[in-house]
């Protein structure tokens, strides 16, 4: 078989046999701007081909190695890694990774759904005239959003909605571990609490890659600009550049998208290349406020999870040490300083927890 792979049909009824995957071969689903998909097993060298990218850029897509979140934007694609979400994104179709995976298969159906709107309502304004209402608003908008756009902004809003669907998974198991902790000190409680702290930094880092790139892209405006591909590929077939440049509108095809909330009531018209930069980020902003939501929640979680396990063991250590059968002489008949002392540790543990939080708060570092 050639380097290029071989097709299998996305229709799970197709017959046929199936032919043996080349070495190396991966699978992929391949989605057009018409939203035709088709399931590819397919090597490297042909990705590399089909899109032009170099073999580093196809690398950090190998889940089978730790590269952190990245949105890399080059001559004629964006390659996406963001968490389990491994895409090449072109001016006119979107290559995903692993279709097949539980926590992809509902980015391709998000996919499936919003990408061939578009080009429904361009290639037929009047079945579009029928529906009418809020929905002609809308999809007015949706005309203008290049396709790149629309793949990109459903691969922000899967991963940030994954991330903060996990965040408050932990959130909801971490309130009731501390408070069984508070009200019982065991073994089992502290290991409890221990796991929880464990998943949450590790939840923490996850949150903070993706954080951190779009932070970055939103630093730099020439990174922003290598992610206009449509603009680059009407640039090189027009003999005379930004002479007849599209404006384009960032709103999403869904009523419920973060940039129709966002952009929708700030962005009307815009004129020439020079406020591309703008649009896109106000695209990357809206997710970058989510993100930084979610990362703030969970740090502001994390911080109280490990005050409230250093001050229970505070707490522990004064109970265990003037509790102990030790033989000192001023032990002797004292037996009754015992409940003062848990009494005050108590109350010493507690006050040291309420400053370390009004501490954070004030200085800005969890939220309010």
């Amino acid at each position: 078989m050639g380097r290029d792979g071989y097709i299998v049909p996305a229709d799970p009824q197709a017959g046929g046999l199936k032919k043996p995957k080349v070495a190396g071969s991966r699978s992929w689903i391949l989605m057009d701007s018409t939203g035709n998909d088709t399931v590819l097993d397919i090597d490297k060298y042909a990705i590399m081909h089909r899109v032009q990218i170099h073999a580093r850029d196809l690398r950090i897509l190998d889940p089978l190695l730790s590269y952190p979140s990245a949105i890399l934007g080059r001559e004629k694609a964006i390659v996406l890694n963001l968490e389990h979400i491994k895409a090449i994104i072109t001016a006119d179709e979107v290559l995903l990774r692993d279709p097949s995976d539980e926590n992809v298969i509902p980015v391709v159906e998000e996919l499936r759904r919003r990408l061939p709107l578009v080009n429904a309502s361009r290639n037929g304004h009047g079945d579009a005239k029928e529906l009418g209402g809020q929905h002609d608003v809308d999809t007015g908008e949706e005309d203008e959003s290049p396709f790149e756009f629309r793949a990109l902004e459903v691969a922000l809003e899967a991963i940030c909605s994954f991330l903060a669907a996990r965040t408050t998974e932990l959130e909801t198991a971490a309130y009731p571990a501390l408070d069984e902790l508070t009200t019982k000190i065991s073994s089992r409680n502290l290991d409890r609490v221990r796991k929880l702290k464990s998943g949450m930094t590790r939840l923490t880092a996850r949150v903070q890659k993706v954080r951190d790139e779009l932070e970055q892209l939103l630093d730099d405006d020439d990174d922003m600009a290598d992610l206009y591909l449509s603009r680059k590929l009407a640039g090189a077939s027009s003999p005379v550049s930004g002479s007849g440049a599209a404006s384009w509108l960032v709103a999403s095809p869904t009523i419920g998208s973060k940039i129709s909330r966002v952009s929708r009531a700030s962005v009307a018209t815009v004129h020439g290349d020079e406020n591309d930069v703008e649009e896109l980020e106000m695209l990357l902003e809206a997710y970058f406020m989510q993100i930084d939501g979610t990362f703030n929640k969970i740090t502001t979680l994390e911080l109280f999870l490990s005050s409230g396990t250093v001050c229970l063991a505070i707490y522990s250590l004064l109970a265990g040490i003037f509790g102990m059968n030790i033989p000192y002489t001023w032990n002797t008949g004292y037996g009754y300083m015992f409940k003062w002392v848990v009494l005050l540790s108590g109350i010493f543990c507690c006050i040291i927890f309420v400053l370390i939080v009004t501490y954070a708060r004030l200085k800005g570092l969890v939220g309010s």
